[in-house]
């Protein structure tokens, strides 16, 4: 996942702690979130599946 869509997901947390989110950023967070965690869940199988166990 590109780096300014990290920063972005960051951006609007803060904001939600700070002042809150309009209906429009909450749809974008909710986006970019959804997004993160298949990227997460991606590269963990990735690595899961290159595991090769050695007696």
């Amino acid at each position: 996942m590109e780096r300014s869509k990290i920063d972005r997901i960051n951006e609007l947390a803060g904001k939600a702690k700070s002042v809150g989110l309009t209906p429009d950023e909450i749809k974008e967070r909710d986006r970019l979130r959804k997004e993160y965690l298949a990227a997460v869940r991606k590269n963990l199988r990735t690595q899961l599946e290159n595991i090769e166990f050695k007696d």
